[in-house]
């Protein structure tokens, strides 16, 4: 896997937390521990792989604030780091429904770009660091994490609903009860909420 060591990724964290502090900082961090801990019970993950991902989902937003634009930010600032695997993520967590118009926010994306991220999703099979990332994404609020449902209100209240947002609901509860299967327990149990 091309991507930092937890030491590594926390500096990248700290490095964006200086260019553009914010809530996202807090977020990060905890998508970041609910993806260990989840992992951790998951025979085909690597807990440390999962909390370096859960660490660098937004790493875009170091670029300052911006709406859909930080993924295409992040995938970019991580292959420029040669890490191939995280920079795959920045561009996977915001679409467990893989339709770019199921994004709750603005596309602050150029048209090339745009298209560049269409075509990605549609020739991209998620594996499981996506999936849980994509999940991890909808457990973590800025200190602590939460009910799926709770963050889903919370993200729609600041950003909007669309007529998609149902459907991408429905996929972050199919994601929870996949990684419930997989772990044989409630993750809610394994991340404390």
């Amino acid at each position: 896997m091309k991507l930092p060591t937890i030491i590594g990724a926390e500096k990248l964290l700290n490095e964006a937390k200086q260019r553009n502090p914010g809530a996202w900082i807090g977020h990060s961090k905890t998508a970041a521990l609910c993806a260990k801990k989840i992992a951790e019970h998951c025979d085909n993950l690597d807990a440390d792989f999962a909390y370096v991902f859960g660490l660098l989902h937004d790493i875009g937003r170091r670029e300052g604030v911006t709406d859909m634009r930080h993924i295409i930010d992040g995938y970019r600032f991580l292959l420029s780091q040669s890490y191939d695997d995280c920079a795959r993520i920045c561009l996977t967590h915001s679409f467990p429904y893989k339709d770019i118009r199921s994004y709750n926010g603005q596309n602050d994306c150029t048209t090339e770009e745009t298209e560049f991220i269409i075509s990605f999703l549609e020739n991209t099979e998620y594996d499981d660091y996506d999936k849980l990332i994509q999940l991890s994404d909808a457990l973590a609020l800025p200190d602590r994490a939460t009910y799926i449902e709770k963050r889903l209100v919370d993200v729609v209240m600041r950003r909007g609903f669309n007529d998609l947002t149902i459907p991408k609901w429905k996929t972050f509860l199919h994601l929870k009860d996949y990684f419930d299967k997989k772990t044989g327990t409630d993750i809610y149990k394994l991340i404390g909420v």
